[in-house]
């Protein structure tokens, strides 16, 4: 049976028992809940990158038995110049995305924190955020779109040319990051809100009291104090943002002219296009090793186990 320590064995310095998980009726009520995710992530993802290891090491074509070939994957994709392309316009649309959907996160989740409070408010702004990628894509190829779009309509009745916007090789990729920040805004800002309602009111009273403006207070108190929530935000955004997919198969293809061939796009056309999946395999790996040092650096840099709250 699980024991719990008294009071008085507390007060007399008796050292803390330790309670079975399973004999424990909400540690047990607690794994039942959380199973359902659980056979998720080992049937839909661990198991799948396991066997993702042993497919990178062979040359596979989906049709035939697989054919081991060591490492020879890994060296065709160091001397590949179309995966380093890939990966670079990764890491630009990554540039493009998030730090401005960061700053108009922390933006508005400012404005909901002091002077809007209405739950309709956070109610819209997470409203694009539980569309799926693909009604949003095809939702903004129409608006988009260079002959028949509202948005091209707008920009010529202010006098300004027509724009391709994804089918310009200069402005397509900046455009997929502007599709994704419309949509992603609002959650990171809730995330952010979430973040600001834990900071306690008794610290800006007191920089209130002391002639803090509302900038100093957002730079001295927010900001540090945000550190844990931003460091999830910022993790799990540019994780999911090397991870773009959908909305490039959508909008672009890839193109034109691969301006939009991203990482996992390259990946993909080398899987079910191509039917290399040994190749394809290989480059999974690679980029799950390169979140994998990214995430470590950004939580080792940014203290995420720690809180200035403690």
């Amino acid at each position: 049976m699980a024991t719990v320590q008294t009071a008085d064995e507390q007060a007399a310095g008796f050292p803390k028992r330790r309670i079975r998980w399973f004999g424990n009726p909400e540690a047990a009520t607690a794994w039942l809940l959380i199973l359902p995710s659980l056979v998720g992530l080992v049937v839909f993802y661990l198991i799948p990158a396991i066997r993702a290891i042993g497919i990178s090491a062979s040359d596979w074509n989906l049709m035939s038995p697989p054919r081991p070939v060591g490492l020879d994957n890994y060296r065709a994709m160091l001397e590949d110049g179309k995966f380093w392309h890939a990966l670079k316009l990764s890491a630009y649309y990554v540039l493009f995305n998030i730090p401005l959907q960061t700053v108009l996160g922390l933006l508005l989740a400012s404005l909901m924190d002091r002077l809007i409070r209405a739950i309709s408010i956070r109610a819209i702004l997470l409203l694009p955020y539980l569309l799926s990628n693909v009604l949003v894509a095809l939702m903004w190829v129409w608006l988009l779109d260079p002959i028949l779009g509202w948005v091209n309509a707008w920009l010529h009745a202010l006098g300004i040319a027509n724009q391709s916007f994804f089918g310009s090789p200069v402005e397509a990729l900046a455009t997929v990051a502007a599709v994704n920040i419309w949509r992603y805004m609002g959650m990171v800002s809730l995330l952010f809100l979430a973040g600001m309602q834990g900071i306690p009111r008794s610290l800006y009273e007191a920089a209130a009291l002391d002639g803090a403006s509302e900038w100093q207070m957002f730079r001295r108190i927010t900001l540090p104090l945000l550190r844990p929530v931003m460091v999830f935000v910022l993790v799990t955004s540019i994780t999911g943002s090397f991870q773009i997919f959908d909305t490039v198969a959508v909008t672009t293809n890839g193109g034109p002219a691969e301006s939009t061939r991203v990482i996992v796009y390259y990946i993909y056309e080398n899987a079910f296009k191509f039917y290399k999946m040994g190749y394809a395999s290989a480059m999974s790996m690679a980029l799950l090793l390169i979140m994998i040092v990214y995430t470590a650096v950004q939580m080792r840099v940014f203290r995420a186990g720690e809180s200035d709250l403690a």
